[in-house]
């Protein structure tokens, strides 16, 4: 059963919310070096950076865990631009220990020889660092949507290719919630399934997250490989998506919009799941459709009714849409219309839903049973053939598309289904950042048993990228 949280705010903390919004948007823009003559203090202001500063801890925080005394307030000037990448605003610093901070490394700069300051690559301004726009060298743009452009790049740092989602900010709106949402949430997560958060970098005009580099995503991978993919691979994909969500759901997040373009690929047949609530900077997709109606082919009945009474149940609907997917070659519930088009098409295999199936449906905002027909429920083999030829994969498909939210398989129950039996015991037993691929006799399978190589692919943000292995 899907373990229960609550995913809606109350009414009346909507003005707390837009507050702390606002705040946030704020702190994002205390990212920034100030010029001195003696040299340049550096605020301590992310853990993404490699300088860190002993007895901080002034990473973003969650929206609601910050303290009213903590804000940090912005006085717009009208300097103009800093070639170091400082937006063009004042930052009063409040907190007493970012003062002690830049005030301890002011004083050991004074007292470090010139010569000691040009060949100490950490402190010198004309190296490169970590959370500087200069840092990271744009190689060809992988995609562009309304509020976002998406680089593939590589740090000057460390010389690693990363991705580069630049987010253009608006004056009169700040921060995008969406972008404050993602960051946040991403900088807390370090597991082998789900994309890392390298860097945080913020101007007046941009907010740029950088990504590990991941060269396609499970769109694409199908696409290359249609008519449904080879059996143990999908088991391989399943195994690593459930890994991820448990890893999240028992830390009370739900990812709220699974679909095969927000699964990334590696070339080793790693997958990590994307996209934490950062909807308003999604990439072009690789079809024709809009985002919108591709979003509706994996949400699930409760949610296309009106519900919002959210739960990990959520996210488990949008699993067993992949899975099909995966085995079947062609999406679950590919409606064409509208939502009651796509519910329809649900009712269609899983049976018309009434009070006995799904106790509560009659309240649902936009249920109205006589808008549906009345539809028995099938088998799901009846519907995705290929379903019976892979041992347990049917009874597992249903567990996932159950009508009723609380009656879905939870993530971590669904890593312990006997459709998973046959893999190596030990994948159960890595640490959070192994790779599942860690385990000997842990490969992707080509149709014939070969092992296979992930070369040329289109790039998971939506254009194609060079063929070799980087």
């Amino acid at each position: 059963m899907c373990d229960l949280m609550p995913a809606s705010q109350p009414a009346e903390k909507i003005g707390k919310m837009k507050k702390l919004r606002r705040t946030l948007s704020e702190s994002f823009r205390s990212i920034a070096f100030k010029k001195e003559d003696s040299g340049f203090d550096e605020i301590c202001v992310t853990k993404m950076s490699t300088r860190s500063c002993q007895g901080t801890d002034s990473v973003i925080k969650p929206l609601d865990t910050i303290p009213e005394d903590k804000k940090v307030r912005v006085q717009r000037t009208q300097s103009g631009f800093d070639p170091f990448e400082k937006p063009t605003s004042q930052v009063k610093r409040v907190h007493s220990e970012n003062n002690a901070c830049i005030n301890a490394k002011s004083s050991s700069a004074s007292k470090e020889s010139p010569k000691l300051r040009r060949h100490s690559s950490p402190s010198s301004p004309t190296s490169p660092k970590f959370g500087k726009a200069d840092s990271y060298e744009k190689l060809e743009k992988l995609g562009e949507g309304s509020y976002a452009t998406v680089y593939k790049g590589k740090s000057k740092v460390n010389g690693k290719l990363v991705a580069l989602k630049v987010i253009r900010l608006q004056e009169e709106e700040g921060t995008p919630f969406t972008a404050i949402r993602e960051a946040s949430l991403l900088k807390g997560l370090k597991h082998s399934n789900i994309v890392l958060l390298h860097d945080i970098i913020h101007t007046k005009e941009t907010l740029t997250l950088v990504f590990e580099y991941v060269h396609t995503d499970l769109c694409q991978y199908m696409d290359k490989h249609p008519g449904g993919l080879h059996p143990d691979n999908v088991k391989l994909f399943l195994f690593q998506l459930l890994r991820g969500l448990s890893y999240i759901h028992q830390r009370y997040i739900l990812h709220r919009d699974l679909k095969p373009q927000n699964l990334l690929i590696s070339d080793t047949g790693e997958l990590k799941l994307a996209d934490f609530g950062l909807a308003r900077a999604k990439s072009v997709p690789s079809h024709t459709y809009s985002n919108e109606v591709v979003t509706l082919w994996y949400r699930p009945p409760d949610v296309l009714l009106g519900s919002t009474d959210y739960s990990t149940c959520l996210d488990m609907w949008g699993v067993g849409c992949i899975f099909i997917e995966m085995i079947q070659g062609v999406a679950a519930f590919p409606g064409m219309k509208d939502i009651q088009d796509q519910l329809e098409r649900i009712f269609l295999v899983l049976g018309t839903p009434s009070e006995d199936t799904w106790p509560g449906v009659n309240s649902l905002p936009h249920f109205k049973p006589d808008r549906f027909t009345v539809y028995s429920a099938k088998k799901l083999r009846q519907a995705w053939n290929k379903l019976g030829y892979v041992d347990h994969a049917e009874e597992l498909a249903s567990r996932f598309l159950m009508c009723f939210p609380k009656n879905r398989l939870s993530a971590q129950a669904a890593l312990n289904h006997e459709y998973f039996s046959n893999l190596p015991p030990r994948l159960w037993e890595l640490q959070d950042m192994s790779s599942i691929f860690t385990v000997p006799n842990v490969k992707l399978q080509t149709e014939s048993g070969d092992s296979i190589q992930v070369c040329t692919r289109k790039n998971s943000h939506g254009k194609a990228s060079s063929g070799s292995k980087h």
